[in-house]
């Protein structure tokens, strides 16, 4: 029987009305470092698991404009949920590349949560039917929820020169070290994980740079557009609607306490008559619709490129890492605008606006997210230049 695919709204709608269970758990999200399990449990009903799970196997298949839109719903209620959210979604569709019998073993799990990384932390060397690992990976969001991880390790050939590999370990097989205490994010339970003399087979592992150029090794999906599309288009996609999110949450966060606040020391009883206050309100809402119009711009780029069937030009790459960066920038300077007109009260843990900057301040740290990063990129491209990274 065929799957039937919710429409955007449907998806939406769906996202939305988990607000408030988000909101209830921010709190302990934030102390505990990591996902309610009513958090996970809710998020699986809501169907967001699925997304880019293929059809085959009962998943959704859904295009990056639906991922934004959900994800800035999710950000808006929490930012840690949504990013964790986010992450699952981007090494689901990698294990879309690999060959099928993997992917058989994967999606055998309903609602299989997949985290990873892009970093390549560690090493491998070849052996019979595969390779030994050893190494450490860090920034692992979701890890504590997540049934497998993709993993990055530079392969050390006999012959000829060292190469990144991605591959899929069970969780199972590594060890969790708990070492994410942070200032911000800290709801994503984004711990390290260690492989120590691990062994993977040769079918669950792929050369990195063959999947950063779009080569896939499923023949199941080999003509869908959505996993023939290059990764750091999808992924950055799948990321902006977080940021927006955040960004939103922080403007309805400082809506809500509003009418209630006065300018203390001075003769506004109400911070809602103060000119300030009309002015901070004026520029972070432009802040927060510039955000989410270069998130837009990146979603329908993919989702535009994915239904041509054409071929990703450099520049169109670069811009979508551009994109990328101008979310966060513009999401950055929109929340802190909004906590800086907030008051010493803010300062409380309890207020969500302070949980909102401190997540939005780690999200501008992100190495593929950080603005700077990605605008000197564009640029570079833009005068002309080879890109300096295999990522893109």
């Amino acid at each position: 029987m065929a799957t039937t695919i919710p429409a955007r709204e449907e998806l939406v709608r769906k996202a939305s009305e988990l607000t408030p269970l988000l909101r209830k758990h921010a709190n302990w999200v934030e102390e505990n470092r990591r996902l309610h399990d009513e958090t996970i449990e809710a998020l699986a009903d809501a169907g967001v698991f699925k997304f880019r799970r293929p059809k085959h196997y009962g998943g959704y298949e859904v295009d990056s404009r639906t991922l934004a839109d959900v994800g800035a719903v999710l950000g808006q209620g929490c930012g840690s949920t949504s990013w964790v959210t986010s992450v699952y979604w981007i090494p689901t569709w990698m294990a879309c590349q690999f060959p099928d019998e993997v992917q058989d073993e994967v999606f055998a799990t309903p609602d299989v949560r997949v985290c990873g990384t892009l970093s390549p932390s560690a090493m491998a060397a070849p052996t019979d039917g595969g390779i030994i690992v050893n190494g450490k990976w860090g920034f692992i969001s979701g890890a504590h929820h997540a049934h497998w991880q993709e993993v990055i390790a530079i392969l050390v050939p006999p012959d000829g020169q060292p190469y990144p590999v991605m591959a899929l370990v069970p969780m199972s097989d590594l060890l969790i070290v708990d070492d994410w205490h942070t200032s911000g994010l800290r709801g994503t339970g984004s711990v390290s994980t260690v492989a120590k003399d691990l062994f993977i087979p040769q079918e669950r592992i792929l050369p990195l740079p063959a999947v950063l150029q779009g080569q896939i090794a499923s023949q199941r999906n080999a003509n869908s557009p959505l996993y023939r599309s290059p990764l750091l288009p999808i992924a950055s996609a799948a990321s902006v609607g977080t940021i927006v999110g955040m960004a939103k949450g922080a403007q309805q966060a400082f809506l809500n306490r509003l009418s209630d606040r006065k300018i203390t020391y001075t003769a506004y009883d109400s911070q809602r008559e103060a000119p300030i206050t009309h002015f901070q309100m004026a520029e972070a809402t432009m802040k927060v619709d510039e955000a989410e119009f270069h998130a837009h711009r990146l979603a329908n780029l993919v989702d535009t490129k994915a239904a041509e069937g054409t071929e990703w030009k450099l520049e169109e790459r670069a811009q979508s890492r551009a994109d990328v960066g101008a979310t966060v920038r513009l999401a950055k300077e929109a929340v802190d605008i909004f906590a800086t007109a907030s008051g010493g009260s803010s300062i409380y843990s309890g207020i969500p606006i302070q949980r909102i900057n401190r997540d939005i301040q780690a999200v501008n740290q992100h190495a593929l997210m950080h603005p700077n990063t990605n605008t000197e990129l564009y640029g570079r491209v833009l005068c002309g230049l080879e890109p300096n990274t295999l990522y893109i």
